[in-house]
């Protein structure tokens, strides 16, 4: 299990191994799908109200360290 931010876990037996915010279901994904359909951080807090706003902040930590790499896209053959 690794941790990320002290918040985000990302454990291969849990949700396939995709990042989540530490001692619940909730995926990284997911908050960040809310986020960008327009919801605010009230909003999620409210559907989710075991969630403290630095769970969604690090959630944000966690996407924006992830566009600090590089990347190479390469053709299919």
């Amino acid at each position: 299990m690794e941790y990320v931010e002290n918040r985000i876990v990302i454990n291969e037996s849990i949700l396939g191994g995709k990042p989540i915010i530490r001692g619940k279901r909730i995926s990284v994904q997911s908050i960040l799908e809310f986020l960008s359909a327009g919801e605010t951080k009230e909003e999620i807090l409210k559907q989710y109200p075991s969630l403290e706003q630095a769970d969604i902040d690090a959630c944000l930590r966690f996407a924006s360290s992830l566009m600090n790499r590089n990347y190479i896209i390469k053709e299919l053959a």
